[in-house]
């Protein structure tokens, strides 16, 4: 049902490196680029993720329980994008590991932005 999630920049190019290096790891390349305000990466085969810089012009901000969530193909890789994410300037929201008596493997991250993501894969 979701074909895209898109998430504010108030800095495109610090933006694009940083996603453009995190989502590497999942196949996912740049597939759109409408100049310095809007970027969407994908991998070909389902829902995509965007950049991009507010249409009203105002600064972009973080929306207060809003968190996209990034699917990994098991608890190694999610430890593994989550170290990604903090090594390219993320901050720690809570660190990668089993959750939910293990059957939740998850870790948090805040990009540049603010905005915040999960690392995540069912099982542990």
């Amino acid at each position: 049902m979701i074909s895209y999630t898109t998430v504010g920049t108030n800095n495109m190019e610090a933006a694009k490196k940083f996603y453009s290096a995190l989502l590497a790891d999942l196949g996912a390349t740049e597939q759109m680029n409408l100049e310095d305000r809007f970027v969407m990466y994908g991998d070909g085969k389902g829902p995509m993720f965007a950049l991009a810089r507010p249409y009203d012009g105002q600064p972009a901000s973080v929306g207060n329980g809003v968190m996209i969530a990034l699917a990994a193909k098991d608890p190694a890789q999610v430890k593994s994008l989550y170290d990604k994410a903090i090594s390219l300037g993320a901050k720690d929201e809570g660190p990668a590991g089993p959750r939910m008596d293990g059957r939740f493997s998850c870790g948090y991250v805040r990009d540049l932005d603010g905005n915040k993501l999960n690392f995540f894969c069912m099982g542990s």
